[in-house]
């Protein structure tokens, strides 16, 4: 969504802070905000001007026409504000149909003045450009300004002048006015402008001796460009329309929204309804919500909302719990529908976002069948089928009724089940795997009788493209009628490697003779090659860093596909447009501002180039071409036979719902000849009427169909062009967004565009409009394809549409990584692992999930309990690892390990390289004696041998007792680390049977020699053992197995890796420079005669 409305307080904040006028703007700041929770002592000290002025106090909650409903408060006192807020103020009243309830007030100062003194001044924007309305009347009677009002059109790029507005705007207004009004209207217009406004109003606007007063105000902004607008805009609240309340679950899934590459929506119209919807794809959830209320569902439509742009599973999770745990708060005595629908899509995996919705179905099971849930789910695209698998199985596990139903049924007919107006098969029929593309295309799900026109292998020469006409001098350029052919060739600007791939393999499905993309663009890497698949040979396309470089070397090109971020596309585009070759664009990108989208346009009407999008899929030519992930993948190409043409070209605004239509138009037509998906957005780069045009000038298209929606009026000028004759193919048009008149507030779906600002743009009055044209216009989406069977049925009846014969396509070989992840193939891994888990929405160790790590403060201990030993270890158990950390840590300079690592260091190695040299020293003289310390004792204690005969069998074999010795330390001079662990061990583990045997080892040992100590290594090596085989969480082989594979030397490595990186860092701090020994700590013993 982009034009989003903005509370007058916010509205007024904007223009005092902005606006550059000479005109003296009073009362700048001087307003009050006023709710239930209002402290009008601390408010009086805020804004001591309300104990000394008179006032105005008015609703502040996008009421329109607050004048003549009662809701403004005029020339009051203090008190008297007070007096008439108490009968109003969280009071529930009704605006048109809208019941709300009044909770926050504005007061300003009172503002003396005549009517002759009143002024209105509007500023909306239009595909075009932006009008400017003025009124020399304003006020509560205003009327109808559209009808009154001067009125001045600002073209896209264009300035306004203050002698325009005096001559076209103000030629009623006194004298001594002009001036003032003239500078204050430019400079609304640039705070508009660089605002990025989308709607202006003020009304009345007041100018007297003083200055000019803004009284009332009404204004919208372009929500997508905080980026560009945050550091004046701020933190914008943008208040839900009076009659629906802010809801907590409306901000969290908004906040997801915004931190998420998908698009997730969510708007509740009554928390207390029995049905609601969980549906895929903007376009799609549109639909739903027109079928619901169409077969009377309206007032107990629980939300609307929509998730899409391949969410990934724990996003999915977090909106479906969302929607799960509103709709099991209150019991309906009917029990409750929740609807999971979607067209077929383009690229999201199916299953995987459906694996999110099973997570939150099993965390609800309990009340989902305490509040008598039925689920209904139908869905299509990539994966489909194991989603409905997986999804058919969560309801025979949990006991709850699921039906699902695949792309066999019609989209919304399981409306019609869960409302009761339709029998639920008790077998649906399921369509064939996502995997069959394996096979001869000629097994596919049938054709009907009535079949296409031509071979798509036959070559004709009406495909090919037909360039931009050359255009008289000053005028633009005419744009091309033939967009794509089969030797289309495209550039891609964006590492976007499985679009381009599902590229190729449409175009080696279609036998194509090259593929059609020639190169990628991608600014963040240099030039280079990307592999992809042409059929079962690979090749490689260039990847360059500029898009000169892409032009220069591929001058046959003149189709750009633009998967630039909505950051980047506008730049990318414009330039892109500076090259003569590219006659048409494709933006990927959602949420582009409006203003720079109208500058794109208007570039590309100058330069005769044909933009699709933005906010879009693209679109698709049958045996020619396809734009990114148009279509979806292979299955449903194959699927909806859109690798050959048929006769039906249709035209859309939603990307999914277009690949519903290539669904639909495949099951009741002999195909599609082509399909566009214009985009969501407001302003779309070409219209409806502009792709109209083309098919009707095609002679291979025979009839159209164009799906469009509500807001806008583009849709009224095929109505025009039907009239006039200028359309004469048959047309069957159905407008979504019906259900938008029923709602009792504004309700934005989840197209930007997809919202009536006036009668006209409804789709009820849209629908009416295309049927008394003369277009074929269903009663219902339902019934859609029925109309579009009847229209081909009577073109072939005619002659029209002659049949011909079905030539099945090549077979394109599947992807390993796809055909693995629906588990068609299987591959003896290279790795295995069990102790961590990346892959998935959350870092995973031993099974845990690292939120839960944090939320449990197991510490560096637990962690590594996890991930060497695999276990949840016991506090004390971690507690002891991290005090082996510390206590290893670090024993000086002088030892082996650090000395290498300074010499290392001061040698001007990195960091790496001189960690490295250090722990190379570690081993059985040096830090590497936990292990064998652990793994002599154990064996002498085991085996049953006496401390003394241990002692005395060590001697005779001639071998050291690991773990016993300290060459500074003894028995007089005891290691205080070691005194440390023992204290700790002694304490909380629940027996040390191996560290006292070895402690009397010590007493042996000391009483021969006082530094035969039992030193930390050898502390560590026994005390870990008892702590394995005592802890619980071990069996006595496991806890050997730990001993034997090295895992107590792990604990003195890492622990000593801190201490080397220390030194390291320390000698880099000191600026130590390259080490060399002296000579005389260097005894030199070389042979007599070599000293001769």
């Amino acid at each position: 969504m982009s034009a989003k409305a903005i509370s007058e307080q916010t509205g007024k904040e904007f223009l005092y802070k902005y606006i550059c006028t000479t005109a003296a703007v009073q009362n700048r700041f001087r307003y009050a905000n006023v709710t239930s929770e209002t402290d009008w002592d601390r408010l009086t000290q805020e804004h001591p001007w309300l104990l000394t002025e008179r006032l105005v106090v008015k609703p502040d909650q996008l009421i329109k026409r607050r004048g003549k409903l009662g809701l403004v408060g005029i020339n009051l006192d203090l008190q008297g504000v007070q007096d008439w807020l108490r009968p109003r103020l969280m009071r529930e009243t009704t605006v048109a149909k809208a019941k709300g309830v009044l909770k926050n007030f504005l007061i300003e100062p009172f503002v003396p003045h005549t009517q002759e003194e009143e002024f209105y001044v509007c500023i909306y924007a239009t595909r075009e450009g932006d009008h400017v309305l003025f009124h020399h009347e304003g006020g509560v009677e205003v009327g109808d300004v559209d009808a009154k009002a001067q009125r001045l059109m600002v073209a896209v790029d264009d300035k306004l002048s203050e002698d325009q507005v005096t001559e076209q705007l103000l030629t009623h207004v006194p004298e001594d006015k002009k001036e003032v009004l003239a500078s204050f209207i430019v400079g609304l217009f640039n705070l508009y402008e660089d605002l990025y406004f989308t709607y202006l109003e003020i009304n009345p606007l007041v100018v007297t001796q003083d200055g000019v007063y803004i009284l009332d105000m009404a204004a919208k902004i372009d929500a997508t460009a905080d980026y560009i607008c945050k550091a004046k805009w701020g933190d914008v609240d943008f208040p839900p329309p009076f009659g629906r309340e802010a809801y907590p679950e409306e901000a969290y899934i908004a906040d997801l929204d915004a931190k998420s590459g998908a698009s997730l929506k969510l708007t509740l119209l009554n928390p207390r309804g029995r049905i609601w919807t969980m549906v895929a794809g903007g376009g799609a959830s549109v639909v739903y919500s027109d079928t619901i209320c169409d077969l009377g569902g309206v007032d107990e439509l629980a939300n609307y909302g929509e998730y899409s742009g391949a969410p990934s599973e724990q996003q999915t999770y977090d909106y479906a719990k969302t929607i799960l745990s509103l709709m099991t708060r209150e019991k309906h005595h009917q029990g409750k529908v929740l609807i999971i629908g979607g067209s077929i899509a383009n690229f999201t995996n199916v299953a995987a976002t459906f694996k999110g919705i099973v997570r939150a179905i099993k965390d609800y099971q309990g009340p989902l069948k305490e509040h008598e849930v039925t689920i209904f789910v139908r869905r299509g695209g990539p994966n489909y089928q194991e989603g409905l698998r997986v999804m058919g199985e969560v309801g025979k596990t949990t006991g709850i009724p699921i039906h699902v139903f695949g792309t066999e049924t019609h989209m919304t007919a399981i409306v019609g089940m869960a409302l009761g107006h339709r029998p639920i098969p008790n077998q649906p029929p399921m369509d064939a795997h996502t995997a069959n593309f394996l096979l001869n295309a000629s097994n596919n799900a049938m054709t009907p009788a009535t079949t296409r026109t031509a071979s798509f292998s036959e070559h004709k020469t009406a495909n090919d493209a037909t360039p931009a006409k050359k255009s008289k001098a000053g005028l633009p350029a005419a744009k091309a009628t033939t967009l794509f052919s089969r030797h289309t060739k495209t550039i891609v600007w964006g590492m976007q490697t499985r679009a381009v791939q599902g590229m190729l393999d449409f175009d080696y499905v279609c036998s194509r003779d090259e593929p059609s993309v020639a190169a990628m663009v991608y600014p963040f890497t240099g030039d280079h090659k990307q592999k992809f698949y042409w059929g079962h040979k690979e090749i490689l396309l260039p990847v360059y860093k500029n898009m000169a470089d892409a032009m220069k070397k591929h001058p046959g090109v003149d189709v750009l596909i633009s998967f630039a971020s909505l950051r980047s596309a506008f730049d990318s585009t414009m330039e892109t447009m500076q090259y003569p070759q590219i006659h048409t664009i494709a933006i990927i990108a959602e949420g582009i501002p409006e203003a720079q989208t109208r500058k794109m346009i208007k570039m590309a009407d100058e330069k005769g180039v044909t933009i699709i999008g933005p906010a879009t899929v693209g679109g698709i030519k049958p045996g020619c071409f396809k734009i990114g992930n148009t279509g979806g993948m292979l299955d449903n190409i194959l699927a909806s036979k859109l690798y050959r043409p048929g006769s039906v070209a249709y035209v859309s605004r939603s990307g999914g719902m277009s690949n519903e239509l290539n669904n639909i138009i495949s099951r009741t037509t002999d195909g599609v000849y082509e399909g566009v998906a214009i985009g969501g957005d407001r302003y779309p780069g070409s219209t409806f009427m502009d792709h109209v045009l083309r098919y009707q000038d095609t002679p291979g298209v025979k009839m159209i169909v164009m799906l469009g929606e509500i807001g806008g009026t583009e849709e009224y000028k095929i109505c025009q062009g039907i009239r006039e004759g200028r359309i004469t193919k048959p047309v069957v048009c159905w407008c979504i967004g019906t259900c938008a008149t029923m709602f009792s507030s504004e309700v934005q779906f989840g197209h930007a565009g997809a919202c009536a600002n006036q009668a006209s743009e409804t789709a009820v009055a849209k629908n009416q409009a295309l049927r008394d044209a003369g277009a074929y216009v269903p009663k219902s989406f339902d019934e859609l394809g029925d109309v579009i069977r009847t229209v081909y049925d009577e073109l072939v009846a005619n002659g029209t549409i002659v049949p011909a014969q079905e030539v099945p396509p090549p077979t394109v070989p599947m992807d390993y990584s796809w055909a693995r992840e629906l588990g068609l193939i299987r591959k003896p891994a290279s790795f295995m692992t069990s102790i961590c888990d990346e892959r998935g929405q959350e870092l995973i160790y031993a099974g845990m999930p690292i939120t839960e790590v944090f939320k449990e403060e197991m510490g560096l201990g637990g962690v590594l309990g996890l991930l060497w030993f695999q276990r949840r270890l016991p506090r004390y158990a971690c507690q002891f690892i991290e005090m082996c950390l510390m206590v290893t840590a670090d024993h000086g300079p002088a030892v082996s390990g650090a000395h290498n690592t300074i010499v290392c260091a001061r040698a001007g190695k990195d960091l790496i390289s001189s960690l490295t040299s250090g722990l190379l020293t570690i081993g059985d003289r040096f830090g590497g004696a936990l292990d064998a310390a652990a793994k002599q004792f154990s064996k002498a204690f085991d085996s049953g041998m006496l401390p003394m005969e241990f002692v005395n069998k060590m001697k005779k074999d001639g071998k050291l007792i690991m773990g016993i010795g300290h060459r500074v330390k003894s028995i007089n001079n005891p290691d205080m680390r070691v005194q440390i662990l023992k204290d700790f061990v002694k304490q909380h583990f629940p027996a040390t049977q191996l560290l006292d045997y070895a402690l009397d080892v010590e007493k042996i040992t000391t009483s021969k020699k006082p530094n035969l100590i039992l030193n930390v290594d050898g502390f560590i090596g026994v005390a870990f053992v008892d702590l394995l085989r005592t802890c619980g969480g071990f069996t006595r082989d496991e806890a050997d197995e730990f001993v034997e594979i090295g895992a107590l030397n792990g604990i003195f490595v890492l622990g000593r890796s801190m201490g080397f990186i220390g030194h390291y860092l320390d000698q880099k701090r000191l600026k130590q420079g390259l080490y060399r020994h002296p000579w005389d700590d260097i005894s030199y013993v070389l042979p007599e005669h070599m000293s001769m």
